[in-house]
C-alpha cells in the first residue's frame, strides 16, 4: 500500500465557506493546503479520534474528529475513493473509516448534542444537520428559546444568519434547560468579549488601513483596535501571516498583519492591517501579569518588563500571542540599494516588496502574492515613457496584477531576481527547468531545449560576425538600436535643415541669416555618421556566401515538413517547442550525425569567403578611390558657395521679388535634392575620366542675371 494518498480539488468547510485546495494524507497525519490563502492545516496521526464518510451535496465527504475536540470537514470525493481510503486509515491510522448518512424525513423535532466544537442535531440516532460552535458570533436567550446568530460569509451570495430553538422546560428542581443550552454554546463560540484587564496597551499608533491613530489594546484572545471613530476586535486566529518591512526611505518600518476573514466596516473588507513606525520611537513595556504568569503563558519570549524601539515591541508580543513567524524581505536589492522597488499600483504609488516566497505591495491597496499562485510574469515596456516599464503578475486563476512606472535601473535586479526564484518569465516563453522548486510536482529539469533561445542567439552571432567582417572599417554596427531620443534629435535636424535652405534667400531678416549658418554646419556635421549607417545597409553584398546553418537548425529544415504531417494544423510556436521536445529527447549519435554535417558546411563556407574576399579586393580599392575624390569635390562646392553668397549681396536693390526666387535656384543656392543628383552626374563623369571645370564667378553672374 502507498505511504502517502493525494487529492485535487478537495474543499474544506471553514465557517460556512467552503474552500478549495489539495489534501494529503500521510503516515505522519492530514495535510490540507488551502488554494487561496496558502493556509496550511496540519493535523497529527496520533490526535486523530475518529473518522466518518458521508453522502454530502459535492458527492462524498470525510468528517475527522480530534481527541481535543476539533472538527475537520473535507468534500469533493467520488464513491469509489472509499474502498482506497477506508484501507488506509485502517493500515496507518488504525481507525475504522464509518459510513453514516445524515436524516432526510425532514423533522424540526429532536435532540442536539454537543461534542466538542459541534453542536449536532439528531433525529433517532442519524444526524439531521451540524453546527460548527466557531461560526456562532452571538448566543441570546428567551423564554424556552436560545436564539444562535452567525458570522456573515462574505464569499457567499445568501448566507445563515440566524437559526432558533425551542427548548421545552424540564421538571428538574434548580436546572435552567435554556441557560444550560446557551452555556453549551458560548464556551465554545467565537464571541469576543471583553473580559478582565489588557496584557498591554499601545496608545496612537499610526495606522494606514484602516486610516487613523489607534490605541491597540492587547488580550490573551484577541486584539482590539480602538479609535476615536470605530473599533474593531480581531481574534488572533484570523491572523495568516506577519510582515516586517522596512521603507524606502531607511526612517520608518511597515508592520503588516494578514487577516482571514478580513475586518468589516460596513461595506469595505480590509484583509491587511499596516502600521507605521519611525525608527526613533522608544518605548517602555511592562505586562499586566506576573512574572510567573509571563514564563508559563509565553517561555521565554516574552518578559515582564521590556524596552526598545516600538516596532520591535509590537511585533515581539504579536508574534508571541499570534505564534507566527514574522517574514522580512530577503536577499533582494534593489538599483539604490533598499529591499523595496518603487512603483505604481491602480493609480497609487506604493513599494514592492520581494520576499523569499511571494510578493507584497504596501500600501494602497496591499497586495501579497505567493510564488506557488503564480503563473507566470512579465516585463512589459512603459505605456508613457522608455525610461520605465511594467511588472505584471498573472496567478493561476486568472487574476492580473500589473505594477507600473518602475525605474528602468531596476530592470536588471529584479529579472535576476524572479530568475533566480525560477518562475515563468511570459516574454522568454515557458520552460519545464523554470517551474518553482517548492512546487510538490516539479522536475528539476533545467536542460530542457528551447528553440526560441536557440535561434535568438544564432541570430546573435551572426549579427557579431557581420559587424566584425564590414569593408568600412569604421566600427559601425549595421543594425541600428532603438534609442527613442535620438530619433527625435534626427528628425528636428531634418526640419531645421529645411527652414534654413528656405530663409538662406531672404536679405530682410538679419537674426534669421546669424543663427541658421551655425545650425547649417551642425546639421552636415551630425548627418554623416547617419548617412554611412544608411549606405551601409544599402551596400550589403547580397553576392556574399551565406552563413552555415547549426546543427539543430539543419534538423529542423530537413525534420519540419514530417512534424507537420504528424500534428496537423500545429501553430509555429507550437511546432518550434515539439521540435525542441524531439531535439532534446534524441540520441547522442544522431545528434553526432547532424553535428558532422554543421562542420562541414562551415568548412565550405569558410573556403567560399575567402575566394570571394580575394575577389573582392580590387573593387574596394576602386571605391576607396572614388570616396577620395567626392569629399575632394564637396570641399570646392562649399567655398563656390560661400563665394557666391558674398555676391549676391552686393547685388543693387533693383532686383525684382521674381528675380531673386529665380536667382535661389541658381547653380551657387543648389537644394539638397538637386546637389544629390549633380554628385551623382559628376561621379559618372569621373568614372569615364572626363572632368568639367567647375563654372567661373563671371559665368554665374551673368547666369543669375
Amino acid at each position: 500500500m502507498a505511504d502517502t494518498l493525494e487529492f485535487n480539488e478537495i474543499y474544506q468547510e471553514v465557517k460556512g465557506s467552503m474552500n478549495d485546495g489539495r489534501l494529503r494524507l500521510s503516515r505522519q497525519g492530514v495535510i490540507f493546503k488551502n488554494s487561496k490563502t496558502g493556509k496550511v492545516d496540519n493535523i497529527q496521526a496520533s490526535e486523530l479520534a475518529e473518522g466518518v464518510w458521508r453522502r454530502v451535496a459535492l458527492g462524498h465527504g470525510l468528517k475527522l474528529l480530534t481527541k481535543n475536540g476539533h472538527v475537520y470537514k473535507y468534500d469533493g470525493f467520488r464513491e469509489s475513493e472509499f474502498d482506497k481510503l477506508s484501507d488506509f486509515f485502517k493500515a496507518h491510522y488504525c481507525l475504522e473509516l464509518a459510513e453514516k448518512d445524515l436524516c432526510v424525513k425532514g423533522w424540526n423535532w429532536g435532540t442536539v448534542r454537543f461534542g466538542g466544537q459541534l453542536l449536532s442535531f439528531d433525529i433517532g440516532e442519524q444526524p439531521v444537520f451540524e453546527i460548527p460552535l466557531s461560526n456562532v458570533s452571538q448566543c441570546t436567550t428567551g423564554k424556552n428559546e436560545v436564539t444562535l446568530e452567525f458570522h456573515q460569509n462574505d464569499d457567499a451570495e445568501v448566507s445563515l444568519m440566524e437559526v432558533r430553538f425551542y427548548v421545552p422546560p424540564t421538571q428538574e428542581d434548580g436546572v435552567d434547560p435554556v441557560e444550560a443550552f446557551a452555556q453549551n454554546v458560548l464556551s465554545k463560540a467565537d464571541v469576543i468579549q471583553a473580559t478582565g484587564d489588557a496584557i498591554c496597551i499601545f496608545r496612537e499608533l499610526q495606522c494606514l488601513t484602516p486610516r487613523g491613530r489607534y490605541d491597540i489594546r492587547i488580550y490573551p484572545t484577541f486584539l482590539h483596535l480602538h479609535g476615536k471613530t470605530f473599533d474593531y476586535k480581531i481574534p488572533y486566529t484570523t491572523v495568516l501571516r506577519l510582515f516586517l518591512l522596512p521603507h524606502k526611505d531607511q526612517r520608518q518600518m511597515f508592520f503588516v498583519i494578514s487577516l482571514d476573514p478580513p475586518i468589516k466596516q460596513g461595506q469595505t473588507r480590509y484583509h491587511f492591517l499596516i502600521l507605521l513606525f519611525s525608527k526613533d520611537e522608544d518605548i517602555s513595556l511592562t505586562l499586566n501579569m506576573n512574572e510567573e504568569e509571563v514564563e508559563k503563558r509565553f517561555e521565554g519570549r516574552l518578559t515582564k518588563n521590556m524596552s526598545g524601539s516600538l516596532y520591535e515591541m509590537v511585533s515581539r508580543v504579536m508574534k508571541a500571542l499570534v505564534n507566527r513567524k514574522i517574514t522580512v524581505p530577503g536577499n533582494f536589492q534593489g538599483h539604490s540599494g533598499a529591499q523595496c522597488i518603487t512603483c505604481s499600483y491602480k493609480a497609487s504609488s506604493g513599494l514592492l516588496y520581494p520576499l523569499e516566497r511571494g510578493f507584497i505591495y504596501v500600501h494602497k491597496p496591499p497586495v501579497h502574492i505567493r510564488f506557488d499562485e503564480i503563473s507566470f510574469v512579465n516585463f512589459a515596456r512603459g505605456t508613457t515613457t522608455t525610461r520605465s516599464f511594467d511588472f505584471e503578475i498573472e496567478t493561476k486563476q486568472g487574476t492580473q496584477y500589473t505594477f507600473s512606472s518602475i525605474e528602468r535601473e531596476e530592470y536588471g535586479k529584479l529579472f535576476d531576481f524572479v530568475n533566480a526564484k525560477k518562475l515563468n518569465i511570459k516574454n522568454r516563453g515557458l520552460k519545464e527547468g523554470m517551474k518553482q522548486s517548492y512546487d510538490e510536482y516539479a522536475d528539476s529539469d533545467e536542460d530542457q531545449h528551447d528553440a526560441y533561445l536557440e535561434r535568438m542567439k544564432e541570430e546573435g552571432k551572426i549579427r557579431e560576425e557581420n559587424a566584425n567582417d564590414s569593408s568600412d572599417g569604421s566600427g559601425e554596427e549595421t543594425d541600428e538600436s532603438f534609442n527613442p531620443g535620438e530619433e527625435d534629435d534626427d528628425v528636428a535636424e531634418e526640419f531645421d535643415s529645411n527652414a534654413s535652405a528656405s530663409s538662406s534667400s531672404g536679405d530682410g531678416d538679419s537674426d534669421r541669416d546669424e543663427k541658421k549658418p551655425a545650425k547649417k554646419a551642425k546639421i552636415v556635421k551630425d548627418r554623416k555618421p547617419r548617412k554611412k549607417q544608411l549606405e551601409s545597409k544599402k551596400g550589403k553584398d547580397s553576392n556574399a556566401p551565406k552563413r552555415p546553418m547549426s546543427a539543430y537548425m539543419l534538423w529542423l529544415n530537413a525534420n519540419r515538413e514530417k512534424i507537420k504531417s504528424e500534428h496537423p494544423g500545429i501553430s509555429i510556436t507550437d511546432l518550434s517547442k515539439k521540435a525542441g521536445e524531439l531535439w532534446k529527447a534524441m540520441s547522442k549519435e544522431k545528434k553526432e550525425e547532424w553535428d558532422r554535417k554543421a562542420e562541414d558546411a562551415r568548412r565550405e563556407y569558410e573556403k567560399a569567403m575567402k575566394e570571394y574576399s580575394g575577389g573582392s579586393k580590387s573593387e574596394s580599392s576602386k571605391t576607396e578611390r572614388s570616396k577620395k575624390k567626392k569629399k575632394k569635390q564637396e570641399k570646392q562646392m562649399k567655398g563656390k558657395v560661400e563665394k557666391k553668397g558674398a555676391a549676391s549681396k552686393s547685388l543693387s536693390s533693383k532686383s525684382s521679388a521674381k528675380s531673386m526666387n529665380e536667382s535661389f535656384k541658381s547653380k551657387e543656392f543648389v537644394s539638397s535634392d538637386e546637389s544629390s543628383s549633380a554628385e551623382s552626374k559628376k561621379e559618372d563623369s569621373e568614372e569615364e575620366g572626363v572632368a568639367s571645370p567647375p563654372p567661373s564667378s563671371e559665368e554665374s553672374a551673368s547666369g543669375s542675371d
